[in-house]
């Protein structure tokens, strides 16, 4: 990629970052390529569609969390690992409104742009919530998927301006159903 271009690239991310953090996943595309110093066709060149824009955006987010996972699952007792990965997920997702509904639609569609992050993701929690019930800090009857839904309702709750004041008690409160008595 040529320098200009590359710049233009990078220009578009933290553009569309600071977008998407202010208004959502629905942020104008026009407002984005506007903030970036571009026009509107080069943010299409980069990135032809607004889930190929936002696939690459919470790529990289998506990949630290796969990241953190595997250093907690070496680093960290079982249950204070997933505590931890479970409040950072839950950090990630408030971040930008409107992420959750992308990710529920994500996983369940193989051909989606984000379905390979947001699957290994999920596989990254189902691995610490796996090691949490061998150790018996974390109830059996959950799986996975019921803790990468959690994490979006949490996500969901941040997003509406009712709840989001009350969303770190909630997330507390998600915790302790999750984890066995006398954990957390």
């Amino acid at each position: 990629m040529r320098a200009d271009a590359r710049e233009n690239y990078e220009h578009l991310l933290a553009a569309a970052h600071e977008a998407i953090a202010e208004h959502g996943a629905e942020a104008s595309l026009r407002d984005i390529a506007r903030r970036a110093g571009v026009g509107l066709g080069t943010l299409y060149r980069h990135f032809p569609t607004r889930e190929a824009l936002l696939e690459v955006l919470l790529r990289t987010r998506l990949d630290q969390l796969t990241q953190n996972a595997g250093e907690l699952e070496t680093g960290s007792p079982p249950g204070a690992a997933l505590v931890s990965w479970f409040l950072q997920a839950v950090a990630f997702v408030r971040t930008y409104n409107g992420v959750v509904a992308l990710m529920a639609a994500a996983i369940e569609d193989p051909e989606s742009a984000l379905h390979a992050s947001c699957e290994t993701v999920r596989s990254a929690g189902t691995r610490l919530l796996v090691r949490a019930q061998a150790e018996g800090t974390a109830r059996a009857d959950i799986d996975g998927t019921d803790l990468f839904a959690l994490i979006g309702a949490l996500g969901w709750v941040g997003d509406q301006p009712t709840f989001s004041p009350r969303a770190g008690r909630l997330a507390d409160l998600v915790l302790g159903a999750i984890l066995t008595p006398g954990e957390g």
